[in-house]
């Protein structure tokens, strides 16, 4: 975006080739998502038309419907958003999450402080047990209640008992939901769009950065200097990486404690299904979600079974990973896998203010943050574009 606006860019680039969370590999002729299944959609205007200035539309992407599902522990399977597809459920879980949302319609909604108090007056007390409580735990590995409610604000579903049971009745599915359709590459997976993006652009991989040290108005870095840096690494390693004039050692023991954890993203050939995503609460195993990326493209394998991705929260061995595809649905088979250390940022109540206090130092100097861990944002590709977006736009940063 600035380099657009005719300024001068150097992206040092840490990793042998650009992509960070969204980088795609081919193995054994199978496109593998190392870390999630990137895809596109958004519903802002303004980062609709930044992207597809950059792109062939039709020629080099394709649309494609999300269909969503969870998979249950007793083996049912029911559409996603969940609380939408109460008609799909087995009789008696059905009925008394319907009694739930009746006892809530006629009591009232409880104020909620944190995510565990939202999930269970916003749904019910069957509804949270049987997935919300589950899923959610095995994602974020810890107690919902330490999830602050207002950072999930315009991340979940909101829907009043009126809205649920009018859903149920006329059948609908997630189609108000920003990804309920999507814009997928028909070749190469999210790495297409980066490696588009990237062309033309002073990219110096393989670099690190150990410092930046601001001093009579100028960032120096690695030799160059610069009226400005646009920060996408980690937060946790700004106090130490700042030096000279701006300084953050008043921050250091909090923004060193931010929370986050990782993903093993398993590849695997899986039985052929019409579905996206497939959501999974079940405690007979670790892995919470797979991801149907082999359905994303006809071009993304070529093999008699279908493939997707298995993702665990935690750090896992080979052996440890066959012994949890044995015991989960549609029968992956291990094709290869990927640890990534930092895959979601975990939000505390002291996070956004960490994160507010690390821009109010760094921004009078014209050093800013942007992306996933360095604002502490779970962001989606869309969301991260409309951040950069924002920034560009803010009159400090003109």
């Amino acid at each position: 975006m600035a380099q657009e606006r005719g300024d001068e860019v150097i992206i040092f680039e840490q990793g042998s080739r650009v992509g960070g969370l969204v980088k795609c590999d081919v193995v054994d002729g199978v496109l593998y998502h190392r870390v999630g299944g990137h895809v596109f959609n958004s519903r802002r205007s303004d980062v609709l038309e930044w992207f597809w200035k950059h792109f062939d539309r039709e020629k080099d992407f394709h649309k494609a419907i999300r269909h969503a599902v969870v998979s249950l522990q007793d083996g049912s399977v029911v559409d996603y958003p969940i609380e939408n597809h109460l008609y799909q459920m087995p009789k008696e879980l059905r009925q008394a999450i319907i009694a739930d949302l009746m006892e809530i319609q006629q009591n009232g909604y409880t104020e909620s402080h944190d995510f565990d108090d939202f999930l269970r007056h916003r749904f019910g007390k069957t509804l949270y047990e049987a997935y919300f409580a589950p899923y959610n735990k095995k994602i974020w590995g810890r107690s919902l209640t330490d999830v602050p409610l207002e950072w999930l604000k315009g991340k979940l579903p909101m829907p009043t008992v009126a809205e649920i049971m009018d859903a149920n009745i006329a059948r609908e599915g997630e189609m108000n939901m920003v990804h309920s359709s999507f814009w997928y590459p028909l070749r190469g997976g999210s790495q297409f769009p980066v490696d588009v993006l990237a062309q033309g652009l002073d990219i110096r991989c393989n670099t690190s950065v150990e410092r930046a040290e601001y001093r009579e108005g100028q960032w120096h870095i690695n030799g160059a200097c610069f009226d400005r840096v646009i920060y996408t690494g980690n937060a946790r390693k700004l106090p130490r990486f700042i030096s000279g004039e701006c300084s953050l050692a008043s921050l250091a023991s909090d923004v060193e404690q931010l929370e986050y954890h990782g993903t093993t993203s398993v590849l695997c050939e899986v039985d052929k299904t019409p579905y996206s995503w497939i959501y999974m609460p079940g405690s007979n195993h670790e892995s919470h979600r797979i991801i149907c990326t082999g359905n994303f493209s006809p071009h993304n394998d070529s093999r008699d079974r279908s493939t997707a991705t298995v993702e665990f929260s935690r750090r896992m061995s080979r052996e440890e990973i066959e012994q949890q595809l044995a015991v989960i649905p549609f029968h992956p088979t291990y094709i290869s896998h990927h640890w990534e250390d930092c895959t979601y940022p975990v939000q505390t109540g002291s996070t956004k203010s960490i994160i507010d206090q690390l821009k109010a130092a760094l921004h009078p100097s014209r050093f800013y943050l942007l992306g996933r861990f360095a604002e502490w944002q779970y962001y989606n590709q869309d969301a991260a574009i409309g951040a950069a977006l924002d920034l560009f736009h803010t009159p400090e940063f003109r």
